[in-house]
Parts: C-alpha cells; structure tokens; sequence
C-alpha cells in the first residue's frame, strides 16, 4: 500500500488514534478515508476499517461484506488483503449465529494465509483465526 495515498494515510491516523484509544477520532478518520475512496482497492481498505468501529454486529457484517465485495471488484491487486478480509467475515458471521458461513470464511482465511509475507502481521491474523476457531469450537 502506498502510504502517500489519502485513503491509506487516514487509516494509518486512524489506527494511530485507536492505539491511543481515541476511539471517536479513530472513527471520524475511517469515515474520511471511505468518503475520499477514489475506486474499488481504496473503498476496500476504507470499508475494512469502518467496520471496526459499528454499533453492532449487522452493520460490522454489511461493512466487511462491503470491504470482501470491493476487493473483489478492484482492478487492483488486493490478494494480501484477502486473509483478513475472510477472518472478518468468520468473525462476522459467527457473531450473528450463522456457524456454517463462519467456518466457510475461516477455512478460505486459512487457505490464503501464506500469500502473507511473514511479519507480525501474518502472525496476527493467525492469531485472529485460532480466536475465531475457540468461539466456533465453544
């Protein structure tokens, strides 16, 4: 990702103001990002981090669905952002009951884990999917 992009800058702000737990700011600035989004690959990321900051599961659904629809019609490459994407739809799902679509997502999470260089960040969506599979298995 380009960090000279305005959609991406506001993201990195607003995980800047998440860490320091300015939630609102966070929001505002995730909000900013989608209303700057210029195509598909920048609606995805902005999509990705307004579903973070919902008032409940439905509307998180609908924002990662938003985020996994968007890359998918980007004509840019978003494959790195596809392990995630799946991961958010698992956790999705499995909070609105539906176990069947959760474990389906989950499973493409994993199956596209390894287009993840390894970094802390490969390591955190691995995280993310053994939570997701605890609440599935409890």
């Amino acid at each position: 990702m380009d960090p000279n992009n305005p959609v991406v800058r506001l993201c990195a702000q607003g995980m800047e103001a998440e860490s320091r737990g300015r939630t609102d700011d966070a929001s505002a600035l995730f909000e900013r990002a989608w209303a700057a989004r210029t195509d598909d690959y920048e609606g995805c990321i902005a999509a990705h981090y307004v579903a973070r900051h919902q008032p409940d599961d439905e509307a998180t659904y609908r924002w990662n669905l938003t985020a996994l629809t968007l890359a998918d019609r980007s004509e840019r490459e978003a494959d790195g952002f596809y392990p995630s994407l799946h991961l958010n739809m698992a956790s999705s799902y499995q909070a609105l009951g539906d176990h069947t679509a959760a474990r389906a997502h989950l499973e493409a999470a994993v199956a596209l884990i390894d287009v993840l260089p390894d970094t802390p960040y490969k390591e955190f969506v691995r995280s993310g999917i053994g939570n997701v599979r605890a609440r599935l298995a409890g």
